[in-house]
Formats: C-alpha cells, sequence, structure tokens
C-alpha cells in the first residue's frame, strides 16, 4: 500500500499553528530536519561559489610542486 501524498496550499501562520500542537520531541525532530535542509543549501551555495571552469589540473600541480619547492629550500636552509 502506497503511503497518502497530499498537497495543501498552507500559509505560514497555519503551519506554525500546526507546529504547536506538535509534542516537544517531533518539534524537536522537525528542527533537526528544518536545518539540515538549511545547512545544505548553505554549503551547496558555497560549493557552487567556488566553482569555475579557469582551473585546470596542470596549474594546480604546477602551483602544489612551485610551493613544495620552495619549503624544501627553506627547511634545507635551516
Amino acid at each position: 500500500m502506497r503511503p497518502l501524498t497530499l498537497n495543501l496550499p498552507l500559509t505560514y501562520n497555519q503551519i506554525i499553528s500546526l507546529v504547536e500542537q506538535l509534542p516537544i520531541n517531533e518539534k524537536i525532530k522537525l528542527g533537526k530536519k528544518i536545518a539540515e535542509e538549511a545547512l545544505d543549501e548553505k554549503l551547496t551555495r558555497l560549493l557552487n561559489s567556488f566553482k569555475t571552469d579557469e582551473l585546470q589540473d596542470e596549474i594546480i600541480t604546477e602551483e602544489v610542486e612551485n610551493v613544495r619547492k620552495e619549503l624544501y629550500a627553506k627547511n634545507k636552509k635551516h
């Protein structure tokens, strides 16, 4: 048997009224679910802000090697 799915146009105030009727443990679960979704959305936006087509693996590898050479040279002096 498939679960029943309903689409109800509810206002913000109606949703708040429903949430206020929940037992405390259900409110906590709902709060955690909302927080997870908000965090997922923020993380997605953050990751998307760093996306670029400008960097290529060769450029990154070259830069890493340059830093390694600098660090090796500094350690060799000491």
